[in-house]
């Protein structure tokens, strides 16, 4: 009893101390100090969560007060956000009401606990496209309130941060989504700090031994690091004092995440990543009107110090970025030979660099938002996309990702004004992106006054007149080239449109042919129909049908009036499964065994070749990080935690996720596929067979080789036991003068 009070009265202790920091910190910003209010919304959650306790087996409400903190210093809102912050999870899981909380603490604050109840994260239930379903409901109630998607990347972030005390299926399923969802979407709204957060805590737990090596080549080279940044700023800082100008200078160190990331698509080790350091300048104005100005100043008076790079000047101060990013970028050529990049911002800028739109987000108490340009306008086209039915919530996950990962280019309409468009966006995308009726009717453009097709890629710069004729449909080919979400959206609601009208115009169609005919319109009949004209089911003999496509006739009578002979199994595959490979080939069944998704999957000789699948898409083998999925059938497919196609699995489906883990000690062999290049030369070929055949001992199964303009390059299908097999064969074979690069790839 003794100890039950005791660990009761820390447990009060540790809640006094954590909201006392919160006012502390509340009260230390310049917001309008509403103390009352916050403290009656700590004291409502913390009765309301009051002898419930988290997974670490800490009291719940410190959960509520560290998002609190988070929205209060990371972010920057004021007491609304806060009290909703504290108040987030009291619908969810207590009897409270949003009716509750609406006559306690107003219509505000209620408004934005409803969104926020409405995208709660935890368990999605069983269904597959929950998580897809949540983002969907996350999107749309940010055009209501900005404040729900800022506290709820808030909560991700200190879920995140508390992830250890987790199984690791769900430690995969959380990391995943948020790599998928949250970081992308947190990058959006500018919160960069948040972003390289929630990327580098995801990777943290997907992939931990590469994120602690990374981590103690950081430390082994930081003294040299931080040498070079006292060499390379001292020059700097004498420059920018001869200019009387406040400033700090601050080295930026790339983060752990973004050296995998460079290391994984440029295919290069820890030590031939060279922007591992960038230099940060961050001034205090002399006046407001001279902030643009100032940055330029500053970059006019380094370069005489360093020589700048001529194509690596980003100018982000006189066109800001869409999630309102302003910056000017500079890369110099330091003493030490290396191009070190430098970062100009006024401390406003660097403001938004760091809290994102709610560093200049204003708000009314109990009013609505002020208009922020491009943010209402990435909002409006979110709404618009929302608006369409989307029968597949994945389809529409990814859409909206192509526009959260978008990098961002400006173009100009003919009559001069300007329109920001994600990077890669098409002359097409421009047309929907001014209205659907311009999109859906354009037969090309004219970009600085040339004649292009609608495939062209847009640059920044580049003036764009779309010509249209009422002629003009949508054709299915678009989708192949539309790169933004909005444009993919109205495309595909198009052109499922015409299918629907092509079906139901093909069923008519169809039903009077079988009646003039007098044949019954069963089932195998259908099928007999769809193996004549080769179409995968009866949707798409349809729609041919309705398109004029197929003309039924004589073909079409004299196999409906064949006999049916004992062949009629053959029919039976066209009405299993839904997609094209199911049809043909009914998916093998594997021998089951209890699935315990708490547990962790032990990959060993017996149970790789009994019960679970090696995903083809990525084509794991021993020594890579592995995750397990649970497909419909039940079998269990191990991917690689990086692969693609995972990544979306993780996002998705993540309640099908199942930790798992090698136990295979050069046992078995798998297939492995190297990718190599050099210069060719002379016996090349010979000695790269004779080390792995001879010297390594390992059994090719296939070469192949190309050789253009003195420069080989081909791939080497081998079996290994492990990855440590494949470094052992890389490292050999870059031995081999004139080889410069080797590397596994899936295909």
């Amino acid at each position: 009893m003794e100890i039950y009070q005791n660990k009761q009265m820390a447990d009060e202790e540790m809640i006094e101390e954590g909201f006392q920091e919160l006012l502390s910190d509340y009260l230390a910003t310049k917001h309008r100090k509403r103390v009352e209010i916050i403290t009656k919304a700590f004291n409502f959650a913390n009765q309301a969560h009051k002898g419930i306790k988290r997974q670490s087996g800490e009291p719940y409400i410190m959960h509520p007060i560290a998002v609190a903190k988070i929205v209060c210093n990371e972010i920057g809102l004021g007491s609304t956000s806060i009290c909703s912050a504290l108040l987030h999870d009291v619908v969810e899981d207590t009897d409270y009401t949003i009716e509750d909380i609406e006559n306690i603490f107003g219509p505000k604050i209620a408004q934005i606990v409803a969104g926020l109840t409405k995208i709660s994260g935890g368990i999605f239930g069983d269904r597959a496209s929950a998580q897809a379903e949540n983002f969907k409901k996350l999107l749309l109630t940010m055009s209501d309130d900005i404040r729900v998607i800022l506290i709820k990347i808030a909560d991700r972030l200190h879920n995140m941060r508390t992830l250890g005390s987790l199984l690791p299926n769900k430690q995969y399923k959380i990391a995943g989504e948020t790599l998928y969802i949250y970081a992308p979407l947190a990058n959006r709204l500018g919160l960069n700090k948040i972003k390289t957060e929630l990327e580098n805590l995801s990777f943290k737990y997907e992939h931990t031994e590469v994120y602690n090596a990374i981590q103690e080549k950081l430390k082994a080279t930081e003294a040299n690091r931080d040498e070079v940044f006292r060499n390379f700023t001292a020059p700097i800082r004498t420059q920018l004092d001869k200019m009387g100008l406040k400033y700090e200078i601050t080295a930026r160190i790339k983060s752990i995440y973004s050296i995998w990331n460079k290391m994984q698509t440029k295919h290069v080790p820890f030590e031939e990543i060279y922007d591992l350091l960038a230099v940060r300048i961050i001034f205090e104005p002399k006046n407001e009107d001279e902030e643009l100005n100032e940055c330029f100043n500053i970059y006019v008076s380094i370069s005489k110090i360093y020589r700048p790079h001529p194509d690596r000047l980003r100018d982000w101060v006189s066109h800001p970025k869409a999630n309102g990013y302003q910056a000017l970028h500079v890369t110099l050529m330091g003493n030490n030979g290396q191009w070190i990049e430098v970062q100009i911002r006024s401390e406003r800028m660097n403001e938004v660099a760091e809290q994102g739109f709610a560093a200049h987000w204003k708000y009314k108490e109990g009013g609505g938002g002020e208009d922020e340009g491009e943010l209402e306008k990435w909002l409006k086209t979110i709404k618009e996309i929302l608006d369409d039915p989307q029968p597949d919530a994945i389809d529409f996950l990814d859409t909206i990702k192509l526009n959260l990962f978008a990098s961002e280019i400006f173009v100009f309409t003919p009559k001069g004004e300007i329109r920001t468009m994600p990077q890669n966006s098409t002359a097409l995308d421009f047309a929907f992106s001014i209205h659907t009726f311009l999109g859906s009717h354009c037969i090309g453009a004219k970009v600085n006054h040339k004649l292009v097709p609608l495939s062209y890629k847009l640059q920044s710069g580049d003036q764009v007149e779309i010509l249209t004729s009422r002629s003009q449909r949508v054709q299915s080919s678009w989708e192949n080239f539309a790169t933004t979400a909005k444009a993919k959206a109205k495309i595909s609601a198009i052109l499922k449109k015409e299918q629907r009208n092509a079906q139901k115009e093909g069923e008519t169609i169809l039903t009077d042919f079988f009646k003039n005919e007098e044949i019954r319109p069963e089932p195998f009949n259908i099928d007999k129909l769809c193996k004549l004209h080769n179409a995968v089911d009866k949707d798409e003999l349809l729609t041919d049908i309705g398109k004029k496509k197929i003309s039924l006739g004589d073909a079409d009578r004299n196999i409906l009036r064949e006999k049916q002979g004992t062949n009629w199994k053959k029919y039976l595959t066209f009405s299993f499964g839904t997609n094209k490979e199911l049809k043909e080939k009914p998916e093998e069944k594997l021998p089951k065994e209890p699935i315990y998704k708490k547990k962790v999957l032990k990959l060993t000789e017996d149970t790789i070749e009994k019960n679970y699948k090696i995903a083809s898409c990525c084509k794991p083998i021993p020594g890579d990080d592995v995750l397990g999925y649970i497909d419909e059938h039940d079998n269990i497919i191990i991917h690689k935690r990086q692969c693609p196609i995972a990544s979306k699995l993780k996002s998705s489906y993540g309640n099908r996720i199942v930790a798992a883990e090698w136990e295979i000690h050069k046992a078995l062999s798998f297939p492995v596929i190297l990718y190599i290049k050099g210069i060719d030369s002379v016996g090349i070929l010979n000695q790269a067979t004779q080390i792995i055949s001879q010297q390594l001992n390992v059994n090719i199964q296939k070469l192949m080789i190309e050789t253009n303009d003195g420069i080989f390059e081909g791939k080497i299908q081998l079996y290994v036991h492990d990855v440590d097999d494949v470094k052992s064969i890389c490292d050999n074979l870059l031995k081999i003068k004139n080889v410069k690069e080797v590397k596994r790839v899936e295909n």
